[in-house]
């Protein structure tokens, strides 16, 4: 596939997770896809993943900030946006409206995502989310500011 086509395949996989359109995920994404991020295998396990994020977050969305391919990978840097309403990864929710970035690198196969990896900055997410704090030396190094 060309590079422009595997930068198709992830953005129209973005826009079914924002749309919360599970079903099209069955034509973007191969049945034995690899979520390095959370070590499970399968279209379903990923269906199922999304499912948590879509009642912790049920305002949820992805803005692609850039995207860049090369042989069979696509990276995208995205920025999250979201409201804590529910239970995530055992956390009550807090109200908090986050804002977060992260990069993903999706793997493509006969026009079909098999393997993806997620970097969040997981530091400003759980800030945002109100769960943590930075320590007064922290906030030194970091600014009072850090969200």
């Amino acid at each position: 596939m060309s590079l422009e086509k595997n930068k198709e395949i992830v953005r129209k996989f973005i826009e079914a997770y924002n749309n919360r359109n599970l079903d099209l995920l069955d034509d973007l994404v191969a049945p034995d896809y690899f979520d390095q991020t959370h070590q499970q295998k399968g279209l379903e396990n990923l269906k199922q993943l999304m499912k948590l994020a879509f009642t912790a977050f049920p305002d949820w969305h992805e803005t692609i900030e850039d995207i860049i391919a090369e042989g069979d990978k696509v990276w995208v840097h995205l920025t999250y946006t979201g409201t804590f309403t529910g239970e995530f990864q055992g956390l009550a929710p807090t109200g908090n409206k986050i804002t977060t970035t992260a990069v993903d690198i999706y793997r493509i196969v006969n026009g079909k995502l098999v393997e993806g990896l997620n970097f969040t900055n997981d530091f400003d997410l759980f800030k945002s989310l109100g769960v943590i704090e930075s320590t007064e030396e922290g906030k030194k190094f970091f600014g009072e500011d850090v969200k």
